[in-house]
C-alpha cells in the first residue's frame, strides 16, 4: 500500500484540470496562452471565472480525493504523507501532458485539506490576510505555504507530515520563482479589488 497508494495519487495528479477545461470550453491551450501555467489563474485570463472555478475545484479535488482515500484505507502517516506529496508532483510534472503543469497552489490546499481542515482553515486566514494587506496573491500563497510546516508542528505532531509540508513549500517556492523576482522589483500584478483599481 505504502507503494501502490502513492501510484495513484500520482496518476490522479497528473490529470490537468486547465487542459481539459480548456478543451472542454473550446478556449486557448493554457500552456501555450497566457502565462502559459495551466492553472486557476491563467484560464482566469482566457476564459472568465466559471472556467476558473472549475478548474480551480478539480485541481483541488486532486490533492484532496487521493489523501481522504488513503486515511480510510490506512493510519500510517508515511503512507498519507506520501500520497499527499505524490499527488502534488503529480500536478507540478504531469506524466500525461509532457510533465509541464502548473505551480501546485489550489493543489497542495486540497492536500492540507485532506490532512487537517483546521490547519488549512488558518493557512487560508494567512492567506487572505495576506492577499488583503499586499494586494498580491502570489505572495500570500508563498507566506501560507511558509507558514505550513510551522502550523503541521503545532496541529499535527509528526515528522512525516512536517516532511510533507517542506517539500511542498520547497516546490512551491521553486516553481513560484518569477513571481518572487517580479516582486523584488515591483513588477508583480495585484488584485484588483474593484473596477477602479
Amino acid at each position: 500500500m505504502i507503494f501502490f497508494l502513492p501510484l495513484l495519487a500520482y496518476l490522479a495528479g497528473s490529470v490537468s484540470s486547465a487542459v481539459i477545461v480548456c478543451r472542454l470550453m473550446n478556449l486557448p491551450d493554457p500552456r501555450s496562452s497566457g502565462s502559459h501555467n495551466p492553472g486557476a489563474t491563467n484560464v482566469l485570463r482566457l476564459g472568465g471565472k466559471k472556467a476558473a472555478a472549475i478548474t480551480l475545484l478539480g485541481d483541488m479535488l486532486k490533492g484532496l480525493i487521493p489523501v481522504l482515500i488513503a486515511r480510510m484505507l490506512t493510519d500510517s502517516s508515511v503512507t498519507i504523507a506520501l500520497v499527499g506529496i505524490a499527488a502534488f508532483l503529480g500536478h507540478l510534472y504531469p506524466v500525461f501532458f509532457s510533465f509541464k503543469g502548473g505551480k501546485g497552489v489550489a493543489t497542495a490546499a486540497g492536500v492540507f485539506i485532506g490532512i487537517s481542515g483546521i490547519m488549512t482553515t488558518v493557512m487560508f486566514g494567512i492567506w487572505l490576510v495576506t492577499a488583503l494587506l499586499s494586494r498580491y496573491s502570489s505572495l500570500a500563497a508563498l507566506v501560507a505555504t511558509l507558514s505550513a510546516p510551522f502550523l503541521v508542528l503545532f496541529f499535527l505532531p509528526g515528522l512525516p507530515y512536517f516532511i510533507l509540508a517542506c517539500v511542498i513549500a520547497a516546490f512551491l517556492f521553486w516553481r513560484h520563482r518569477e513571481n518572487i523576482v517580479r516582486l523584488t522589483r515591483g513588477e508583480e500584478s495585484k488584485i484588483k479589488l474593484s473596477s477602479k483599481s
